[in-house]
């Protein structure tokens, strides 16, 4: 298969084809051919951040209600070595991949370090040669399936996070919190905080600061709906 027929198939056919070459060109390679000008680690670099920065900024924008820790967490959990090394086996990035004979001979078409390295390579190389809004269209799909495996997880995220995203899945709305009351001294200061999803359901919670009883009322009501 042609350079060319790879990227149609693969969804990378507006990528300038010299630059998806170098981003699949192995420093190994450049040993071997010294010919070549570049290999694929510079755009590696970009692509790393590109990477981070659109995992962040889609996660910001697709669960509103997770808290910093939930987002760094799923975040961290979509941009891990073997999280991008299976986006690279799903374009089947191994088999193009440009490697000297003897990384080749000792299996660098599936080790998840250089799979890892070529996918950020080829992110790097659509930023540079179609911008951002590219880029973030290529990858959401990817981001919104490893997302989903991930929250199968529940141990990433808070009790706030999780009833957002049932609420999401299951009725359609986002859960509405208020808060109803509040008493004690001023250095000693209670929050009662309720939840409501739709129109039926309802949990509440107190805690030290508004944030701590909303996630003690997510948590009472993910209980009364398990």
């Amino acid at each position: 298969m042609s350079l060319e027929e790879f990227a149609q198939r693969v969804g990378l056919d507006l990528l300038n084809p010299s630059l998806l070459q170098r981003a699949l060109t192995h420093r190994s390679y450049i040993n071997e051919h010294p010919e070549t000008i570049e290999d694929n680690e510079r755009l590696e670099f970009l692509g790393d951040a590109a990477l981070d920065f659109i995992a962040a900024a889609w996660l910001y924008n697709r669960y509103p209600e997770m808290d910093e820790g939930g987002l760094t967490r799923l975040r961290s959990s979509l941009v891990r070595t073997e999280q991008l090394a299976d986006f690279a086996r799903e374009l089947d990035l191994g088999q193009e991949l440009r490697l000297g004979r003897g990384e080749q001979a000792s299996g660098g078409r599936d080790r998840e370090a250089l799979l890892c390295d070529a996918f950020e390579a080829v992110i790097g190389a659509m930023y540079l040669d179609v911008g951002l809004e590219e880029v973030f269209r290529f990858l959401e799909p990817r981001l919104l399936k490893a997302a989903n495996t991930a929250l199968e997880d529940e141990s990433l995220l808070d009790p706030r996070s999780q009833l957002q995203i049932w609420a999401q899945a299951e009725i359609g709305v986002t859960p509405q919190y208020e808060t109803v009351d509040s008493f004690g001294p001023d250095h000693q200061r209670e929050f009662l905080v309720e939840v409501k999803v739709g129109q039926e359901l309802r949990g509440q919670g107190q805690g030290r600061s508004k944030q701590e009883a909303a996630q003690e009322a997510a948590k009472n009501l993910l209980s009364k709906i398990r």
